[in-house]
């Protein structure tokens, strides 16, 4: 293969800050991944990251939106969702105390991904949730 050649695959997808977006953002990454094991995985991560974002940052004032970005190769499955930022912090999983009602779904997501990386700046935030599609020394089985 050339050496600049990518065998990745890359789709975006730009939603409205509203609730309802959440089910569209499911389905959309469900139809990319049809057939695959790490489709109800990668639904399940989609989910939780568009819902933060709308409920948690300026994405679902009026006018929010937020991006999907969705990347296949053969080794990795990587989903990001990028907020339009104004939560004064950057998203973090945290220890929920047993009674909260909130603050689990970051720790959920970490939990089934290989790998989460958190990039934060003026313009948002973007939370990436990778699924090796085979285990990785190290790593736990999807």
């Amino acid at each position: 293969m050339h050496e600049y050649t990518s065998t990745a695959r890359v789709w975006g997808l730009t939603c409205p800050g509203f609730p309802e977006e959440v089910s569209r953002a499911r389905r959309w990454t469900r139809d990319i991944l049809r057939g695959s094991p790490l489709a109800e995985d990668a639904e399940l991560i989609v989910s939780e990251l568009s819902a933060n974002a709308i409920l948690h940052t300026a994405s679902g004032q009026q006018s929010g939106s937020f991006h999907l970005a969705l990347a296949i190769s053969s080794q990795v499955v990587a989903l990001s969702v990028t907020d339009d930022g104004g939560a004064g912090t950057a998203p973090k999983a945290e220890q929920a105390d047993q009674n909260a009602t909130h603050g689990r779904g970051l720790g959920m997501v970490t939990a089934i991904a290989h790998r989460v990386v958190i990039h934060d700046s003026q313009a948002g935030h973007t939370v990436t949730a990778e699924l090796f599609t085979s285990a990785r020394p190290g790593g736990h089985p999807c």
